[in-house]
């Protein structure tokens, strides 16, 4: 039943894929109203989520970023099945990276990096750009689907470009692994903590929320420096990554500082341009 289900989806993805940029987005904004009038998908975990973090925003203000986030949520959808087929082409005409400098700098002097992000903007595109333009050999770690074949598929996909992957529960084992590799290795690490007893809690967006410390562990661990990279929407179908320095030394700080860095940056970014995280990710889930 699974593989059946693969072949009959495949051809839809491979011409969805396929298709130019301005097709894709004629498709997203039919799915869009599907998504958001048809279906009401997760509406009220979106309304929730956003009333909580924004609690300053009246009803209409609210109501409008949710819309402008279903709206932007079909966009990244399709973007992220195009990454099945894009080219290098696609890439550079389409995303941007500033403070390259910066980056191959540490290259140069022979250091290792740990990048942090949020699901803000499109995360799937922004490794490729960095793959492209460059000098680390990129690990993103990432969580395997359960479905073998779509698996396959979007392996090849991230895959692209030299670019290599790390499943999630591997991740320290890798990096050791790679040790003698000038790498970068890139975590989302907004998502909720699995186990939560390991979590540390914060203030992120007016809410009492527990957060993910792995990054700042490993980074202690291996004092590689961090980097946090924002993946910005400058319009539709066009992005600019931003990398930013956090922490060269992290065994120079004290507990809890990479973390709630980050997600003081992360936090900051979402307030500029909220309609492009993941709110309908349970992200509060959890209580202390």
């Amino acid at each position: 039943m699974r593989a059946l289900t693969y072949y009959l989806l495949f051809p839809i993805i491979f011409l969805v894929a396929k298709s130019p940029f301005w097709v894709l987005y004629g498709i997203s904004n039919f799915l869009y109203i599907i998504i958001y009038y048809l279906v009401g998908y997760r509406k009220a975990v979106v309304h929730k989520n956003l009333e909580n973090s924004f609690p300053e925003k009246t009803a209409q203000e609210i109501k409008q970023i949710g819309k402008a986030y279903y709206q932007y949520l079909c966009d990244l959808l399709l973007e992220s099945l195009k990454t099945t087929q894009w080219t290098e082409k696609d890439v550079k005409s389409r995303v941007t990276i500033n403070n390259v400098d910066m980056l191959n700098g540490l290259y140069d002097q022979g250091k290792s990096i740990i990048i942090v992000m949020g699901h803000l903007g499109n995360w799937e595109w922004a490794g490729p750009c960095f793959s492209l333009n460059c000098k680390h050999q990129l690990y993103v770690v990432y969580q395997p689907l359960s479905h073998p074949l779509f698996e396959k598929m979007f392996i090849n996909s991230r895959t692209k470009f030299n670019t290599k992957i790390i499943p999630r529960k591997n991740t320290l084992r890798s990096m050791i692994a790679n040790k003698a590799t000038i790498s970068a290795t890139a975590l989302i690490a907004d998502q909720a903590p699995t186990p939560v007893n390991t979590a540390v809690w914060m203030d992120f967006l007016n809410q009492d929320t527990a957060v993910f410390n792995g990054p700042e562990k490993i980074g202690k661990m291996l004092d590689y420096p961090i980097v946090n990279i924002s993946v910005d929407r400058v319009k539709r179908g066009y992005y600019e990554i931003t990398p930013t320095l956090l922490f060269e030394k992290p065994k120079e700080t004290v507990d809890n500082e990479i973390t709630s860095t980050f997600f003081r940056t992360l936090e900051k970014g979402i307030r500029e341009r909220p309609a492009t995280w993941l709110w309908s990710h349970r992200r509060w889930k959890y209580t202390r």
